[in-house]
């Protein structure tokens, strides 16, 4: 499984982004998804999550601002950035969870894969 995010940019504070990452490969279902980010000298952190039935979880700091959602036919996760601040400047990753049948094992195997980050800068 492979993921591919988009929608980055630059944008003043108090604008608005909107990511969107989506899921691709053969024979595979996805579970859990995620958005985390990543500021410069700073460690990886976990944004928003959304669970295959659509129940959400935010970091304290962008509830209220940001909305986490997904298609599953069309096994995308987005995630709407509003009111954008300078600290939201980070490089923004996608995961997801999954579960896919390896023809090679001839087995259900399940892992967790990540998009290639996409940059999000809030400066004026």
């Amino acid at each position: 499984v492979q993921l591919q995010a988009s929608g980055g940019g630059s944008v003043q504070p108090g604008g608005s982004l909107r990511l969107s990452c989506k899921a691709s490969g053969s024979r595979f279902s996805i579970n859990d998804m995620e958005w985390h980010r990543q500021a410069p000298g700073k460690q990886r952190e976990l944004v928003a999550a959304i669970s295959s039935d659509g129940t959400t979880n935010y970091a304290d700091s962008v509830k209220g601002r940001f909305t986490i959602s997904r298609d599953n036919a069309k096994n995308m996760v987005y995630l709407q950035m509003n009111s954008l601040k300078p600290e939201d400047t980070a490089v923004y990753y996608c995961n997801a969870d999954y579960k896919a049948f390896d023809s090679s094992l001839s087995t259900l195997v399940v892992g967790r894969a990540w998009g290639q980050g996409t940059l999000v800068t809030v400066s004026s």
